[in-house]
């Protein structure tokens, strides 16, 4: 079909086709030898927290956070929840000090996330962190987990990260703290990762300064 196509295309037109297994068992996956023949773009997370926070907060809009009835709890609960999964994320470079095992979290996990929280903002009187840090911890980013103890550090990362204190200045990392949702809009946020957050280092995702060693020694071999 694309050799009928091209003939008449326009020199501009490209199509892609995306390799991602089929949601369905009846559907068939792409030919191997079209996927061969094809040129391949990847599009796989960064290693790196601001790409990855600017990357996450990237996936909400000003309507979007303005909608919510709550919104500046909405907003700093977000903001933290973009920040916990630039983390996990980011942790993977690490090899086995960052996970144990290779977990596939991405951007469902967040969004899907994000959708929960403004659902229980919106339900009940007061925020319910105990609720919202299991939802997150152990159905939705938990869900990817399968190591004692990794389950052990993502829930380690919420309950530092999901409580009350968003709104006193909670730390989030080493030099970084939350921000004051009531002075900032949506824009105003990225601003501040731009402005604010420091360098990246272990430390940032709660390790120890060494841990970088294997990474930046498996990156330059």
């Amino acid at each position: 079909l694309l050799e009928v196509v091209q003939e008449n295309a326009h020199e501009d037109f490209r199509c892609f086709i995306s390799a991602e297994p089929p949601p369905l068992a009846s559907w068939k996956n792409m030919p191997e030898s079209l996927m061969q023949g094809s040129v391949k773009v990847a599009n796989e997370a960064p290693s790196d927290i601001k790409s990855n926070i600017t990357r996450g907060w990237d996936n909400f809009t000003h309507d979007r956070v303005e909608a919510c009835t709550k919104k500046d709890d909405f907003k700093a609960c977000l903001f933290s929840l973009c920040w916990f999964h630039s983390i996990v994320l980011g942790r993977r470079r690490f090899g086995q000090q960052g996970w144990s095992r290779k977990y596939s979290f991405n951007t469902g996990d967040l969004t899907i996330c994000a959708n929960v929280l403004q659902a229980y903002l919106e339900a009940n009187p007061v925020i319910p962190w105990d609720d919202l840090r299991y939802i997150f911890g152990e159905i939705m980013y938990g869900g990817h987990i399968t190591d004692a103890w990794d389950r052990r550090t993502c829930n380690s990362y919420l309950s530092v990260l999901v409580n009350d204190q968003l709104f006193q200045g909670l730390e989030l990392g080493p030099g970084f703290k939350s921000p004051d949702p009531t002075s900032l809009d949506y824009a105003g946020y990225l601003d501040y990762v731009v402005n604010h957050l420091p360098s990246d280092s272990p430390t940032m995702f709660g390790l120890h300064p060494n841990a970088e060693i294997g990474y930046l020694t498996n990156w330059t071999s």
